[in-house]
């Protein structure tokens, strides 16, 4: 583990403001930011901040507790297709479930057309937490190749589910951008498994990113204590809630108490207390100097504060160093995103929450 290193400055300018509990931030051409709204909206907002209305062609999303429109991402060829993807809280019979819809921006930026739903996890249940819900689209030999993960929550109620793989609670998903299922997946031939699943044991990923050679990163709440960051590998099982190295709320061990088996893959990282993390990018950009090439950035929910972490080496390696930054808005950070300029945006969890941009000192 590791100590924070000192509280930093950086300087930074709100992009735009009023925005309700926001989740995720994309990037649109000609300095425009498309953001979604948990309670179940998502805005254009224009290069000089000004926020629009909300688009409408969504589907039916459920807002309640920790559920409601969550992660949205750009496809890779956006630029020309304007094709989108976003997850969200679907309700449905027993309950709601995580899923994953597909859409196209209007050419007025005023409304969603062609939606589909290309997933929905299984089984739905009757719970407000734990949705996961973060989108990143994979990568080969640095190209797109038409391929997309998710990270699911195990949904609290059902934590046992995350061990076994006839359900989607706990996992990480990799399919076509039209919801098909890659004949190359590591439980495609395993009897009794659903075919989407990429990894198992999870507890609820917040957080998402593929490093410049491709490697899949995500970090995770853990109960009280023991958040995670992992390197994730095809089949891999990262434990929840066989091992962690957090206790139940309030005390007291979670099943054996273990925090490590044989067969469970150890975190790279992990916070104790936890920080809540949500939000998760790579700098590449030379916007803040060399030193902070390859570090990552997690947003923390607990704390209120950008965590900048120093890798041992550039975009990769064990974490050597945290910094705190942004503490002084005493907002929570719930995602954390590179622009198209090079420089850093944040948006901020509140009721009346912030779209921040990061300026160098």
């Amino acid at each position: 583990m590791t100590l924070p290193a000192p509280a930093q400055s950086l300087r930074h300018d709100v992009v735009a403001s009023g925005l309700e509990h926001p989740w995720s931030l994309a990037f649109l051409p000609q300095g425009r930011f498309l953001v979604s709204e948990r309670v179940g909206r998502l805005r254009v907002i224009e290069a000089d901040g000004r926020v629009n209305p909300a688009l409408n062609g969504l589907p039916e999303v459920q807002a309640r507790g920790q559920g409601g429109l969550l992660d949205v991402l750009l496809d890779a060829d956006f630029a020309h297709n304007r094709t989108l993807f976003f997850c969200f809280s679907e309700p449905g019979a027993g309950g709601n479930s995580t899923a994953l819809a597909r859409a196209r921006l209007s050419g007025d930026r005023t409304r969603l057309e062609a939606m589909q739903v290309i997933f929905s996890a299984k089984p739905k249940v009757a719970s407000s937490a734990h949705f996961g819900c973060r989108i990143a689209e994979s990568q080969t030999q640095g190209k797109p190749d038409g391929l997309l993960f998710m990270a699911l929550g195990e949904r609290y109620v059902r934590k046992d589910d995350a061990q076994t793989l006839d359900n989607h609670h706990g996992k990480i998903i990799r399919i076509f951008k039209d919801g098909r299922v890659p004949p190359d997946n590591p439980f495609v031939s395993t009897a009794g498994a659903l075919p989407e699943i990429w990894s198992y044991g999870h507890r609820n990923p917040q957080g998402m990113v593929l490093s410049p050679s491709g490697a899949l990163w995500a970090h995770e709440h853990g109960p009280q204590g023991g958040d995670e960051i992992n390197l994730i590998t095809p089949a891999g099982n990262y434990g929840w809630p066989v091992i962690t190295y957090g206790e139940n709320y309030g005390g007291g061990p979670i099943g054996a108490g273990l925090s490590a088996k044989e067969g469970m893959t150890q975190p790279l990282h992990y916070w104790v207390p936890s920080i809540a993390p949500s939000g998760m990018v790579f700098v590449t950009s030379t916007r803040y100097g060399t030193s902070w090439i390859g570090n990552l950035l997690v947003g923390s929910l607990k704390f209120g504060y950008l965590n900048r972490i120093e890798l041992s080496a550039p975009f990769n390696g064990r974490v050597i160093r945290e910094h705190q930054l942004l503490a002084s808005l005493g907002e929570r950070i719930r995602d954390v995103r590179q622009g198209p300029d090079g420089l850093l945006y944040v948006l901020t969890d509140q009721a009346r929450g912030r779209l921040i941009r990061l300026l160098p000192d």
